[in-house]
């Protein structure tokens, strides 16, 4: 029975990659409408690709340098399963493609939403949301796909008589980690870069466009409007799919590798392979439920801020409460141990993601409170905006962390039996609570890149000079994609917080299949035990490796990750601060220089201003990145495995909390500045307003 329920797996997927195609040809039926708003369209979708085309070429080096270390370590030193380079690779692959396939689709969606939106509110939405659900199914698509292709080809090329059923499953799952890895890499540098261009456009669009020269927020007269229209794209779209496919992947496979050891040294082979297959078969069911979710999000004409979120939340609301019943069913129909509790464990794996996105939507719309009396403040100047968004953004913190303490408690309590000395099925719980908050990723995602596609679709109708009619319903799905944007970023965060923590779980794993291929077969606890390497549990290896608070080895690796996160974000943060100053100046420069810019006489150079985010971006991304990879590799060499997983802690915990920090202070910042330009204590061009800009 589960060898069959099995193939719902590839099924599933092929379903969602149908889906995407299908979306994408509606889309392009559309008409991108005026020769303006084509012309308008081109130069984004030019600058999107040219920006993509360069970093694909600087992460393809690492990727080189990366397969051959994996190959030599493979075939030269049989330190490595000789499929991890291969495994690496088609993570990272796949990555890029969802990420490629995405912002096309969003790059050829904006002027068809605009166009659409000459028509009515509910085309407009249906156009943009629809072409956002092209990058949730390629995600969730490719995702799945690649995953049941590894494990039916690793399952098929392993040699069952060389190990036992059990060791088998281990090898199997742990080899495809590495399909993971390759993900993380590619997302790595996809958000970095990303990251850079986005902010350094946007800070040169706005400082110099609306500050200084006191135009509105996509203006053609601006010469870093088109670049900051490709920004939306490439960290939005293209940055936030590959984040996502690599927490959607990475909990799906740090889970199964969790299933398959919580059944070490059991006789009950069959029950190893339900705990493996069971996250593939959630999120698979994931994706059918998403398809329905996706056809049931449609509004009215006239539709306010309430209603047009009212829609979204239909369709996300809808998939969160089919996939409970769901997945009771099939678990109950594969027949896994404890499939009540584990069940319930995905069942707070979505509660814990939908509170995550409702904190993060009350601490950065401009509905709410927070982001209100943040703007408020701007009538004392910039200073107090500055230090009244620092102290929102910690205190925004609270409610993210409690719900995944809370997530990570209750799904280990469940999973486990209730019996908290149960560590090997407890983290199961985890990585299936993790499992759950992305299950419906397909739809999720597809909220998130419809946020990028709305703002280009504003920014085209605005340069375009089209009606005020459709410049106020592109205005209400610009102001609905800010707050999907500012959501799905808290969304991505908490996935990522509870996938890196069964990730962390599966490194021993890792470890035992290491040690299995150095020629060890024996551990020898400290308290005289000896224990096989195959057999030994999870409780085994923190005593073999001493992984207390009292080794300083593991405090060590904890102070050095949580400094890491920080020096991360420190550089990163240093480098859009370069590039935005090399932006800025290129638009005083054609403001001094070419005449007649700010009459609408001339036309500015965009594509000048997009080099610039680009070069900038690739130089500024490759330290930071190369970092990340880097400082693991270095504690374990100095520090050994006390030190890493020490590393792993820190660098998780500190991180999640400074990232939930950042981002929500940075979305209350701009719809700060947005609450003001509808109106609100001053409106557009007063000092309440130059003081949120800044």
């Amino acid at each position: 029975m589960e060898t069959y329920l099995f193939w719902i797996v590839p099924i599933a997927s092929l379903l969602a990659l149908v889906l995407a195609w299908y979306f994408y040809k509606q889309m392009m039926l559309e008409s991108e409408g005026t020769p303006t708003m084509e012309k308008i369209a081109s130069y984004v979708r030019q600058g999107a690709m040219s920006y993509l085309r360069q970093q694909y070429k600087v992460v393809g080096l690492v990727f080189l340098g990366l397969v051959i270390l994996f190959s030599i370590m493979a075939y030269g030193f049989n330190l490595q399963n000789p499929w991890v380079p291969i495994a690496f690779l088609t993570g990272g692959f796949f990555s890029g493609l969802s990420g490629f396939l995405g912002m096309k689709t969003a790059t050829y969606a904006s002027a068809r939403t605009a166009n659409a939106a000459q028509h009515s509110l509910n085309k407009g939405l249906r156009v943009a949301f629809r072409s956002g659900a092209v990058m949730g199914l390629v995600v969730v698509g490719l995702g799945l796909l690649d995953i049941s292709f590894w494990y039916i080809l690793l399952d098929y090329c392993i040699p069952t008589d060389a190990l036992n059923p059990s060791a088998k499953l281990c090898v199997i799952t742990t080899t495809m980690l590495t399909f993971g890895m390759g993900a993380s890499t590619q997302a790595l540098f996809a958000r970095v870069g990303g990251g850079i261009y986005t902010k350094a456009a946007d800070v040169g669009a706005d400082l110099v466009g609306k500050v200084e020269a006191g135009i509105p927020e996509d203006d053609p007269r601006n010469p870093a409007t088109i670049a900051d229209n490709v920004g939306d794209n490439v960290g939005d779209v293209a940055g936030m799919g590959a984040d996502l496919y690599e927490s959607y992947c990475g909990s799906i496979l740090a889970t199964a590798a969790l299933g398959a050891a919580a059944f070490i040294g059991s006789d009950d082979t069959v029950m190893q392979f339900k705990a493996v297959i069971a996250p593939m078969l959630i999120a698979a069911v994931g994706i059918v439920l998403s398809i329905i979710g996706i056809f049931a999000v449609r509004t009215k004409e006239n539709a306010g801020m309430k209603e047009l979120l009212g829609s979204l939340a239909t369709g996300t609301n809808l998939s969160s409460v089919l996939i409970v019943v769901a997945t009771f069913l099939i678990l109950w129909a594969l027949g896994l141990e404890n499939w009540v509790n584990i069940s319930f464990a995905v069942v707070v794996g979505l509660i814990v993601g939908i509170v995550i996105g409702r904190s993060t939507e009350y601490y950065t719309s401009q509905s709410y409170k927070p982001t209100q009396r943040l703007a408020e403040s701007g009538k004392t100047g910039p200073a107090t905006v500055i230090i009244s968004g620092i102290g929102l953004g910690m205190v925004s913190t609270t409610i993210p962390v409690l719900a995944v303490v809370t997530g990570i408690i209750l799904s280990y309590w469940l999973a486990s039996g209730f019996d908290f000395a149960n560590i090997s099925m407890g983290l199961y719980g985890i990585g299936i609570a993790a499992v759950g908050m992305l299950s419906t990723l397909g739809i999720t995602l597809a909220t998130d890149a419809y946020g990028p596609i709305a703002d280009n679709a504003g920014g085209n109708a605005e340069m375009s000079g089209l009606g005020k009619e459709v410049r106020k319903r592109t205005d209400a799905l610009d102001s609905l994609g800010n707050t999907t944007a500012a959501t799905g970023k808290g969304f991505a965060i908490g996935s990522a917080a509870l996938t890196g923590l069964a990730l962390l779980a599966s490194y021993v794993e890792e470890i035992r299949i290491g040690l299995t291929r150095l020629g060890q077969t024996i551990l020898e606890l400290p308290n005289g035990i000896t224990v096989d390497v195959h057999n030994a549990s999870f409780t085994d290896y923190m005593l073999y490796y001493d992984v207390t608070l009292m080794n300083p080895k593991v405090l060590s690796g904890m102070f050095l990750g949580s400094m890491m996160a920080f020096l991360f974000c420190g550089l990163t943060m240093n480098a859009v601060g370069r590039a935005a100053a090399h932006m800025v100046e290129e638009v005083r420069r054609q403001f001094r220089e070419i005449k007649g810019i700010l009459t609408g006489e001339a036309e500015p150079d965009y594509a000048r201003c997009v080099q610039i985010s680009t070069k900038g971006a690739q130089r500024e991304m490759v330290f930071p990145s190369l970092l990340a990879i880097i400082a693991p590799i270095a504690t374990g060499l100095i520090f050994g495995v006390p030190g890493v997983i020490g590393l792993l802690i820190g660098g998780l915990s500190s991180g999640f909390v400074l990232a939930i920090f950042m981002a929500n202070a940075g979305g209350a910042w701009d719809n700060a500045k947005k609450f003001i330009e509808e109106g609100n204590f001053g409106g557009k061009g007063s000092e309440v307003h130059k003081a949120t800009v800044t």
